[in-house]
């Protein structure tokens, strides 16, 4: 009996524990970089874009003249520039036009989708102020002008201080990270794909960030892209 009690213990003890999931970031300065959204252990990819000086004065001077901008809808790669265009017709902003559609042609293309839901954004206060994940498969984000996403390396997430676990605490107290310094931050002109917790095989992995918090006077123009399959 105790033989057999011990064989079983050992055969139980056979069972491979679930692998703990890896996640790291890639980026680069071309825009090829982002196909690195296909790597399993990737849950954040950053297309290290530098905007033109010239683009960058356009847009501030933009966001002053359009403290209300808030547009939200379902775009296609033969529709973005036409339907963009139409919202922002009287700002003269053709660069800016044309940069949304570039992004929309290159998500839809990367990532096999047909449409996009696209949000762009003025904003003057931060949109999402707590450390979350996504419920999305993947996510586009860039900042066209002012402070840009925050985001935490999946090794350094509490992720049981997530949502409700936080117990209402703010994100320097919940524990959901050890330090400021692990906090990693998007530049303005990134382009970043942020992998969601509905990406296959990336349930609790999905990548955790935040909005920033704009000091008085601040604003940001922020581009978001959505996949609708």
């Amino acid at each position: 009996m105790i033989i057999a009690e011990t064989e079983s213990l050992i055969r139980d003890n056979d069972i491979p524990l679930p692998r703990a999931k890896f996640r790291r970031q890639s980026e680069g300065e071309d825009p090829t970089i982002l196909a690195d959204i296909y790597l399993e252990e990737t849950n954040i990819v950053i297309w290290r874009r530098k905007l033109p000086a010239t683009f960058s004065q356009s847009i501030e001077s933009f966001l002053d003249l359009n403290s209300e901008l808030q547009v939200a809808m379902v775009v296609t790669p033969e529709t973005a520039y036409s339907l963009i265009h139409e919202k922002l017709a009287d700002s003269g902003q053709h660069e800016l036009c044309k940069n949304i559609d570039q992004l929309v042609g290159m998500f839809c293309s990367l990532l096999e989708v047909q449409r996009v839901g696209l949000r762009l954004a003025n904003l003057d206060r931060a949109m999402c102020p707590k450390f979350h994940v996504d419920k999305v498969p993947c996510r586009m984000v860039t900042t066209f002008q002012g402070l840009a996403t925050e985001w935490l390396p999946h090794e350094s997430v509490n992720r049981e201080k997530l949502g409700l676990g936080s117990i209402g605490k703010n994100d320097s107290q919940s524990g959901i990270f050890n330090c400021k310094e692990e906090i990693q931050h998007l530049h303005s002109g990134d382009v970043a794909l942020l992998k969601g917790e509905l990406w296959e095989d990336n349930e609790n992995a999905g990548l955790v960030h935040r909005s920033p918090a704009l000091p008085a006077g601040q604003r940001r123009l922020i581009l978001t892209l959505d996949m609708i399959q």
